[in-house]
């Protein structure tokens, strides 16, 4: 499949020529069965990247990122949007470096909508276990904003641990309110890019940021509901991590580890502790750097079960 010559129209200085441009875009990728070639879709995300400079009004700003990403959702073959999806996040790590700090705000707000439709996306598919593969290999592989090289801007994976619980939270809310039996969200194949990152990382920082934006307020949030019984000891190790009071509600209350059709709802003691394990058994690995080793069982340790220890 050929893409429309629309690159010089969607980067266009004419808000009303991008604003048909981006129309005629939803359209074209809505009737089209086959995926762009390499080629064509690093000149589309190009002109959509510079259409997004363009955009210089915040109201203008929040509208075009809701309509961008809502691109990826009208999209009707998944394995298609799941391309898509791939050239939208290797132009922004291509690009990322050369964006200058009036125009980051924006470009964050639209990696923020990237995730929730990416999200609801995965939602469509039911959750689908090699779909959810094909998300994770996006992110995590050569050009993703989570893979392991350093050439990858730290911000973009710093601002991926800020927002990805959030927005998931936001998704599992609007499935539970749309279906008396919405599908689990599976933490621990929804997680795994991060886990990969924080053992794989030579960058100190980097671990600190998953571990105080995603790993502890998620491992807080699905142990809220054993505080009152935990031991003393644990309390006080746990003291002075933050907690907000019922931290993603609907992520914790309609989760499940990684298959979400095999095994339902999993309470949030019980998958937190499923999940600790699986920190533990990624950080046993030969491929686990020796100083994040070390502190992913200390995580481990923070809270599992006294039990365990």
């Amino acid at each position: 499949m050929t893409a429309p010559p629309l690159g010089k129209y969607l980067a266009s200085t004419e808000k009303k020529v991008r604003d048909k441009a981006i129309k005629n875009l939803s359209v074209f990728l809505s009737e089209s069965n086959d995926a762009l070639s390499k080629p064509d879709m690093d000149k589309l995300w190009k002109g959509i990247f510079y259409g997004f400079w363009m955009s210089d009004k915040p109201l203008v700003q929040q509208a075009l990122s809701v309509e961008l990403a809502d691109l990826l959702l009208s999209i009707p073959q998944t394995s298609s949007a799941l391309k898509f999806l791939r050239g939208f996040w290797e132009m922004i790590v291509r690009e990322w470096n050369g964006i200058d700090r009036l125009r980051i705000d924006k470009y964050y707000m639209l990696v923020r909508r990237f995730v929730n439709a990416s999200f609801r996306l995965l939602l469509r598919t039911g959750w689908d276990v090699d779909v959810t593969k094909e998300y994770n290999d996006i992110l995590t592989t050569s050009g993703g904003p989570l893979c392991p090289d350093i050439k990858v801007p730290t911000s973009l994976a710093y601002h991926l641990a800020d927002v990805y619980l959030e927005e998931l939270d936001k998704v599992c809310a609007t499935s539970m309110s749309a279906s008396s039996h919405p599908s689990p969200a599976p933490l621990h194949s929804l997680l795994t890019p991060f886990m990969l990152l924080a053992a794989q990382t030579p960058l100190n920082l980097t671990y600190k940021r998953i571990k105080s934006s995603l790993l502890d307020p998620l491992f807080s949030a699905l142990s809220v509901t054993s505080h009152n019984e935990e031991h003393p000891s644990k309390r006080a190790r746990l003291e002075n991590v933050p907690e907000e009071d019922n931290a993603y509600p609907s992520l914790v209350t309609n989760a499940c580890f990684e298959n979400s059709s095999a095994e339902g709802r999993i309470d949030g003691p019980i998958l937190g502790q499923k999940l600790l394990k699986s920190v533990f058994q990624l950080a046993s690995q030969p491929s686990t750097r020796d100083a994040n080793r070390r502190k992913m069982y200390a995580l481990w340790k923070d809270y599992g079960d006294d039990d365990s220890e």
